[in-house]
């Protein structure tokens, strides 16, 4: 977390702090999309995003630093700005209407920046909402705007456009299951990808390096949970396209980190924890993505927000477990 700057200071010192400041927030805004509050891992996320597509980087910058001035607005306590709290949700919505709804038009940028200003209330609402039972607002305010937007999108022509993404109808698993050894690096990689909506495999290791940085022990947990989304949806017989596609172990990787290094004290327990969690999460993923797809709507974290709000839930009834 930064040093808050002292207001103490000349006035035109304090002016010339406040952009490196901000650009710091929005930096670590990125690096909390997972969990981390660490500028240095959010360039790694941002070098990421831009090696997906410029539009994209844009959009996910566009969405962080909005995000992150309508806390400042609405004078949001300056701890949870400066450790990116404030940022990530409005990060993930003009991303995710940037891959949902086409980045080559202007509704696109417009829906963009609104959603990331209505995340930051969206943040605030559920903050108060979960905060006598002690939980995170988690992707909370991501997934109930971008659902909302993709389920209402074709309903406005302005919005709908031909480089739409649709998603596919709910179908029985067809195709081959078996997993070649191309496939499973393919995956592995990409778990890590698709929490941000991208699923090229230099994009997921540009990402797992960016959470090495920040912490190793958290980057760990991410491995282990991409290879229990892997191993769970194989072990289902899940189609190999799918599994090496990233589309049913990212949220597994959110879970594995969550409950393993984030929000349970570090240990064998919590780790053997989270990996069940991560398999948890992954046959939900399934099931989120048929009750979703008739609907038009997404996935997106869903699995990931329900699998650990229960599993943190449960947490009061093991002795071995203790909340960090």
């Amino acid at each position: 977390m930064s040093r808050s700057v002292s207001w103490d200071l000349p006035v035109p010192e304090v002016a010339r702090r406040q952009p490196v400041r901000f650009g710091y927030e929005v930096l670590r805004g990125f690096a909390q999309v997972d969990f981390m509050p660490n500028a240095a891992c959010g360039l790694f996320f941002v070098a990421a995003v831009f090696a997906a597509g410029w539009r994209y980087g844009l959009a996910a910058l566009l969405g962080t630093a909005l995000g992150t001035a309508t806390a400042y607005v609405l004078g949001v306590d300056r701890e949870r700005i400066a450790a990116g709290l404030e940022g990530f949700n409005g990060c993930l919505v003009a991303l995710a209407f940037a891959v949902f709804l086409g980045p080559g038009y202007v509704s696109t940028w417009l829906m963009a920046a609104g959603g990331a200003v209505v995340a930051a209330v969206l943040t605030a609402a559920l903050a108060n909402l979960l905060r006598p039972w002690s939980m995170p607002t988690f992707t909370l305010p991501f997934c109930l705007m971008a659902s909302v937007v993709t389920v209402a999108a074709p309903g406005f022509q302005r919005v709908w456009h031909e480089g739409s993404s649709l998603s596919a109808l709910p179908r029985s698993a067809s195709g081959d299951s078996a997993l070649g050894a191309g496939e499973v690096v393919h995956a592995f990689f990409a778990d890590v990808g698709q929490i941000f909506l991208m699923p090229q495999w230099y994009v997921g290791l540009l990402f797992l390096l960016g959470i090495f940085v920040a912490d190793w022990f958290a980057g760990l947990t991410a491995c282990l949970g991409s290879v229990v989304g892997i191993v769970t949806a194989w072990g289902l017989g899940a189609p190999a396209s799918d599994v090496a596609e990233g589309l049913l172990g990212y949220n597994a990787v959110l879970v594995a980190m969550a409950l393993g290094a984030v929000f349970l004290e570090r240990g064998v327990a919590a780790l053997l924890y989270a990996l069940v969690g991560a398999a948890a999460s992954t046959v939900l993923t399934v099931a989120v993505t048929s009750f979703f797809a008739p609907f038009g709507g997404h996935t997106l974290t869903w699995p990931y927000i329900l699998t650990t709000l229960f599993f943190l839930a449960a947490v009061p009834s093991f002795p071995r477990l203790r909340r960090s």
